[in-house]
């Protein structure tokens, strides 16, 4: 069954507020890769709106992946934190949606992004930023590609947060079969090694991807493997 949003849109309007958004660079699979994933955590998971942007006690959810944010900017729009009327001008010169997100433009973003291996290190200074200011509540969530984890900082990023126990933070990792030097199967296995609860789970399944993402973890972070079809596919 389909869960509608806050302001009228459901899972099956997304492909039509994508639509809305042409010209150059969409970066098309890059988007569609993290639709699933992205609807399942603004609509079920996540604590925001766009009534509590500047609540301190919010969740943060960072896009790492930010070079293909039309998916991103469609599910914000669907939730009432943009207006649909803003999406055909993504791209263009005087728009807010620009081919990466731009945290002062763009109502709900909490990072500017789309410099690839960032999102990471970010999301665990903010939880760490989160518990040294006795904010227990939120959860930090941070949306990464699979060619992401080529990027040392993320090497750096993964192998501190587990032994710090940020059990707050939260990874979704959009495997899509585009990393460079990943081993097939491996990314899971990576995380768990540095002391992460992890599991991988369908992309496209929105039962699954819920289960994973609500799963308990008792001081550990959390890494969702969500696989999709392969981005040469």
């Amino acid at each position: 069954m389909t869960i509608r949003a806050e302001q009228g849109y459901a899972y099956a309007d997304l492909p039509r507020l994508m639509g809305l958004m042409t010209g150059d660079e969409k970066h098309g699979p890059a988007a569609t890769s993290t639709l699933d994933a992205l609807w399942v955590l603004y609509d079920r998971v996540l604590r925001v709106g766009p009534e509590r942007m500047d609540d301190p006690e919010r969740d943060r959810f960072l896009l790492s992946k930010g070079h293909g944010p039309m998916a991103y900017y469609a599910v914000l729009a669907a939730r009432g934190f943009l207006p649909v009327a803003w999406l055909p001008g993504f791209g263009s010169y005087d728009s807010p949606l620009g081919h990466h997100p731009d945290r002062l433009l763009v109502p709900g973003a909490e990072i500017g992004s789309g410099s690839l291996g960032h999102g990471l290190p970010i999301a665990v200074g903010m939880a760490l930023g989160l518990r040294a200011q006795g904010l227990d509540e939120p959860r930090v969530w941070v949306l990464t590609g699979d060619a992401e984890l080529d990027e040392g900082s993320n090497h750096e990023a993964i192998a501190y947060a587990g032994p710090a126990g940020l059990e707050r933070l939260h990874t979704v990792v959009i495997d899509n079969s585009s990393a460079s030097h990943a081993r097939p199967g491996g990314i899971a296995a990576r995380f768990v090694a540095a002391g992460w609860s992890a599991t991988t789970v369908d992309g496209r399944d929105h039962e699954a991807l819920y289960a994973a993402f609500t799963a308990p973890h008792p001081g550990r972070p959390r890494v969702v493997v969500a696989q999709v079809e392969p981005k040469s596919a």
